[in-house]
């Protein structure tokens, strides 16, 4: 708000914005990859082995609408713990309300959290521990090891969240791959010991989309936060939905990362300032009459993965989408 008021009295700042976002009837069925079908039957099979399940979503930017439906079904009985990542990404004046809306929804167990430097991962252990230890395990009720799975939509933390888990319990270095981009994890993993006191295996697990996204909104969002590839919903209209967003928010650090001389309403002037400013250029071959010509044109694709890369660093601000 600060930065706002700051821009507002610059006269940095337009009269007004755009109120809606139009999608242009953009189908989101080609959005689910065929491989998250396959990975959802296997964590079911799973399921069947697991003592608590661990449910890790992206705290920062969509800690509501990006659950999957399909997950929170597969529940069942079993204990649920709902860790919300990224937290150093999320705007703090979000929580109370994110919180209460999680309780309205039957999530009692929620632990905020940022895997990349350990905050408030120690949670974890002693609380699945106690869950587990309050729950009927029925024909597991004999063995001292806890089976936990991880499950959660593609890019997450699910991975991370493991890997710190090591880190803090064991001293020991990483047991999955993690990457920036949705689909690093694509088969359930075999059991990863975290834990020693107590004895305690997590199932690594791929993120899985909800088959029917509901509306296309909540698909953006998902994919603004890494959870679909880039290019299946396109880097453009993304950020174009980006822009539209920050300013409904009134979040205009992105005025001051590119060094704009206003906020804009359109992505179009803002993809060319970033293109021109970090020379995000690309050879064009051109015919003429007199033969081919090289010239160089803006690459204004560059520009719009520069925006969105941005968002996901953290560098436009603290920003939830929900």
């Amino acid at each position: 708000m600060r930065v706002w008021a700051a821009l507002r009295a610059a006269g940095t700042v337009p009269g007004g914005f755009r109120e809606r976002f139009e999608f242009g009837g953009r189908d989101v069925a080609s959005w689910f990859p065929r491989h998250m079908a396959k990975g959802l039957r296997q964590m079911r099979l799973a399921l069947r082995r697991a003592d608590c399940l661990v449910e890790v979503h992206d705290r920062s930017h969509i800690p509501l609408s990006g659950r999957n439906p399909a997950l929170q079904e597969a529940l069942g009985i079993r204990p649920h713990v709902l860790v919300l990542n990224k937290m150093d990404l999320a705007d703090p004046r979000r929580q109370p309300v994110i919180l209460e809306q999680l309780r309205q929804q039957g999530c009692s167990h929620v632990v905020f959290t940022d895997c990349q430097r350990d905050v408030n991962v120690k949670k974890v252990v002693p609380m699945v521990a106690r869950l587990v230890a309050e729950s009927p395990r029925y024909h597991r009720a004999e063995s001292s090891e806890h089976n936990i799975l991880v499950i959660g939509v593609p890019n997450a933390g699910k991975s991370s969240l493991i890997n710190s888990l090591r880190r803090l319990h064991l001293k020991k270095g990483k047991a999955t791959a993690v990457g920036g981009e949705p689909g690093i994890t694509k088969a359930v993993l075999s059991r990863i010991q975290v834990c020693e006191k107590p004895l305690m295996y997590l199932v690594d697990t791929p993120g899985v989309l909800p088959p029917k996204l509901g509306d296309v909104e909540t698909g953006m969002k998902l994919a603004l936060c890494g959870a679909i590839r880039d290019h299946l919903v396109g880097e453009d209209v993304m950020a174009d939905y980006l822009l539209y967003t920050l300013n409904k928010q009134q979040q205009f650090g992105y005025v001051q990362r590119y060094g704009l001389g206003q906020a804009c309403d359109h992505v179009e002037p803002l993809l060319k300032h970033v293109a021109l400013t970090q020379g995000r250029t690309q050879k064009v071959k051109v015919l003429t009459g007199t033969g081919n010509v090289n010239m160089m044109m803006l690459n204004y694709p560059a520009a719009a993965y520069e925006f969105l890369r941005d968002f996901r660093a953290g560098c436009l601000g603290r920003v939830t989408l929900d």
